[in-house]
């Protein structure tokens, strides 16, 4: 029986930790990611806030009832 699994990635895959414009989870502005799964800008990282772990209430949160 012969392997016919494809050992080659897609050329999609290959760029996937390529920098990419992304929008931050925190903050909502755009910037310029390094990897696949950076979310959070370097503004939002340097800020006490989420330095120190405080959690963010979404905007809607304080307004269900």
């Amino acid at each position: 029986m012969s392997d016919t699994r494809n050992i080659e990635a897609p050329d999609d895959q290959l760029n996937r930790d390529d920098p990419k414009a992304r929008q931050c989870l925190r903050c909502q502005t755009t910037f310029e990611s390094q990897w696949a799964g950076e979310r959070i800008c370097a503004r939002c990282k340097g800020s006490t806030t989420w330095r120190s772990g405080i959690p963010v209430r979404a905007a809607s949160a304080g307004n269900r009832r």
